[in-house]
């Protein structure tokens, strides 16, 4: 699996106590060893992470080896980002994207910063 540096990786058997039952918003990265734009997302993912340690959490799930996950939430195309809140999915964004952008895509998501 292409690892962002500083990003937790989950699996079908982990999802639900590290994603569903954490106590802050979690982005998720539906990724695959063959996806060319998750490497692309990779050095993204890592940084906003850093930046947003205490207001989100990031983790990364490989689709190939995960199935289950997947399936569940009929994800077909690589990468597929998903916020989850209080265990449930609230914003879903397909394909890779500059930080910058992605940060503006979270912003309504995310608890304000203290």
């Amino acid at each position: 699996m292409i690892h962002a540096e500083g990003v937790a990786e989950v699996t079908d058997t982990t999802f639900d106590a590290e994603v569903l039952a954490a106590g802050l918003p979690v982005l998720v990265e539906f990724t695959a060893d063959w996806c060319g734009p998750c490497r692309q997302l990779a050095p993204v993912l890592s940084a906003v992470a850093r930046e947003m340690a205490g207001r989100l959490k990031v983790v990364q799930i490989d689709v190939d080896h995960n199935p289950g996950i997947a399936s569940r939430y009929a994800v077909l195309s690589m990468p597929t980002l998903t916020v989850f809140e209080d265990g449930e999915p609230v914003r879903s964004m397909v394909g890779a994207r500059p930080k910058r952008r992605l940060l503006q895509e979270l912003e309504d998501v995310l608890p304000a910063a203290v």
